[in-house]
């Protein structure tokens, strides 16, 4: 778990102003602002818990988990794979609503059993308070909330496309940040009374963070739309082979006359070895490039840089992710050997939709 510094802002803004009611409710003067900041705690503890019921179930679903973090607005369960189902989806994204509605279900329970004029009684007040407060915002249908993975499991399910749904869900985030933004606006013209500051900077927090996150998702999920399409074959750039012994400058004629680029260097075998990195290349100068081994400016093959010819979509990119190379060596053991060279660039412009 990682607790931003952030969070000290918030903790602060409400001790200021839950003290102020705690002192009109129990007049327990400068401790009013210390039962305050329990308050802050309780309540950053309740989305604490709210995550580790999303990471527990993730878990249970064999999906790993990173961290939770814990930051000004809240906190996220940093979850390494996204759910391969729907259903499965659902579930993670209900679990954290629905173990805060219970918390919230459990204090009130308490808390009619007890003075609610007494510290203890204050203490339940806030627990449920705050755990209803976690549970039903998060329920609102839009990303990044838990509620909006739930509109986009369900709109998945119905459609049979993941993409459909994050993006339901991304357009649903971006309504609700501009609600949230407009809610002081309406509630001072209705009541006919003064704009709160404190209510425009807070709509303004909370919607500008609902905004940004819907976008980030509507992003993701356009660049996941591409992945079916990502193909090594495609992607592949065509190369030379040449020894290693062979000088750069020679290297690079061959490759001016072969109409390519990239640059496999092999062993005594036939065998390759590295591929020459184009900035080290173009580091020498053209007058030692006729005395320079091409293999003093290509970085080594190893068993991790090689991709199968044939792989595509989710499975190349699980390969590229598992180990991030800024080059591959793509094989076609079927087609005898060497296919090309694949760049890390070139995957992250056709994931970007610049290829």
């Amino acid at each position: 778990m990682y607790v931003t510094p952030s969070w000290l802002i918030v903790a602060v803004l409400i001790t200021l102003v839950y003290g102020g009611i705690v002192e009109g409710r129990l007049a327990l003067g400068p401790a009013s602002y210390l039962l305050a900041f329990v308050f802050a705690v309780l309540l950053y503890a309740s989305v604490l818990v709210h995550e580790l019921a999303h990471s527990v179930v993730a878990r249970m679903y064999g999906l790993p988990v990173r961290r939770i973090v814990l930051y000004v607005l809240g906190g996220v369960s940093e979850i390494e794979r996204e759910a391969p189902t729907p259903g499965r989806e659902f579930w993670i994204a209900f679990s954290g609503p629905l173990f805060s509605l219970i918390l919230a279900a459990g204090a009130f329970g308490l808390y009619q059993f007890a003075d609610p004029f007494s510290v203890v009684g204050e203490l339940l007040f806030q627990l449920w308070i705050a755990n209803f407060l976690v549970g039903v915002f998060n329920l609102l249908p839009g990303l990044p909330l838990d509620g909006g993975r739930l509109l986009r499991a369900g709109v998945w399910k119905a459609t049979g496309r993941q993409v459909a749904g994050s993006v339901a869900a991304a357009w649903g985030g971006r309504g609700l940040a501009l609600v949230v933004v407009a809610i002081p606006f309406v509630v001072a013209w209705s009541s006919g009374g003064r704009l709160s500051p404190w209510a425009v900077v807070w709509g303004l927090l909370l919607g500008g963070f609902m905004w940004m996150g819907a976008t980030d998702a509507l992003r993701a999920a356009r660049v996941r739309e591409r992945v079916p399409g990502l193909s090594a074959r495609d992607l592949a750039r065509p190369a030379v082979r040449v020894p290693s012994d062979t000088p750069l400058a020679e290297a690079q004629g061959r490759a001016r006359e072969a109409g390519v680029v990239e640059i496999v260097v092999t062993d005594a075998d036939g065998t390759p070895t590295s591929i020459v990195h184009p900035a080290s290349a173009a580091a020498i100068a053209e007058g030692r490039r006729a005395r320079v081994p091409v293999s003093s400016v290509a970085r080594a093959v190893t068993d991790s840089s090689l991709v199968p010819v044939d792989l595509r979509g989710e499975e190349l990119l699980d390969a590229l992710t598992g180990h991030q190379l800024p080059e591959y060596l793509v094989v076609d053991e079927a087609g005898g050997g060497v296919f090309g060279v694949l760049r890390a660039a070139d995957v992250n412009a056709a994931m970007s939709g610049r290829a």
